[in-house]
């Protein structure tokens, strides 16, 4: 899968990536991860890619010019979507980063400063997309955010092939309770079911777990998985936590 990133800080997503999951998956030639610079594209002999606001007001506006031109020079492949960064966007969760990881090129829009002229939005037709109701100095970080989620799910990524299927969120839920050596840490100890070597056994531990903390830490994302078409051993072990 590729990501081409749109950035003025091209420096932040090639840091971040060139760390743990992404590195490697670039490595296995799982992903490739390009930048582009607004820079390198504006018309401005000082390089500039932003201005004040028509109508007045604090900050600096993205500019249309070098941010379209860079858009338009990435190639666009067959199966791509293209999305950028914003604050009004629909909110990132699981499901998105399933669907985006369906794709063979993802094209990301960094803003940064006060936000974007109205008409990249418009003109560029990309699909709007947030990671929370937190304000961040720039789309790089929340740009990082999607390729890591996206990257995971990716076959020949992970070790496990089996690892993201148990993951928190995958199915509306959250993961269980994970423990390791020693047996006793300061008096608390490792669940004794966990010790037995019956694997039926433990695996009804885990999702019943999974069931009791995400109906008491996330219940809006219970309430979700509850209207999911529910197999018959799930009804059975959830009958066990009413």
């Amino acid at each position: 899968m590729r990501f081409d990133v749109i950035t003025l800080f091209p420096d932040i997503i090639k840091g971040a990536c060139s760390e743990s999951m992404p590195s490697r998956a670039g490595e296995k030639g799982v992903i490739s991860i390009n930048t582009i610079n607004p820079r390198e594209f504006t018309h401005d002999k000082h390089r500039k890619t932003d201005d004040t606001p028509y109508g007045g007001g604090a900050g600096m506006v993205l500019s249309c010019q070098p941010y379209m031109d860079a858009i338009n020079s990435v190639e666009v492949l067959e199966n791509s979507e293209t999305i950028i960064m914003t604050p009004q966007g629909e909110l990132f969760n699981q499901k998105m980063a399933e669907e985006f990881s369906t794709k063979s090129q993802l094209r990301i829009i960094c803003g940064h400063y006060e936000g974007f002229d109205e008409r990249i939005r418009i003109l560029s037709k990309a699909r709007e997309v947030s990671i929370g109701d937190f304000v961040l100095s720039g789309g790089e970080y929340s740009a990082i955010c999607i390729i890591d989620a996206v990257t995971r799910l990716l076959d020949g990524t992970l070790g496990n092939s089996e690892s993201k299927d148990y993951d928190s969120h995958s199915e509306y839920l959250l993961e269980y309770p994970q423990y390791t050596k020693p047996r006793d840490y300061e008096g608390l100890e490792v669940p004794e079911i966990l010790l037995g070597g019956n694997h039926e056994k433990i695996a009804e531990w885990r999702r019943i777990k999974q069931f009791e903390r995400t109906k008491e830490k996330r219940p809006d994302l219970f309430e979700k998985f509850l209207k999911t078409d529910l197999s018959k051993s799930d009804k059975k072990l959830l009958k066990e936590i009413d």
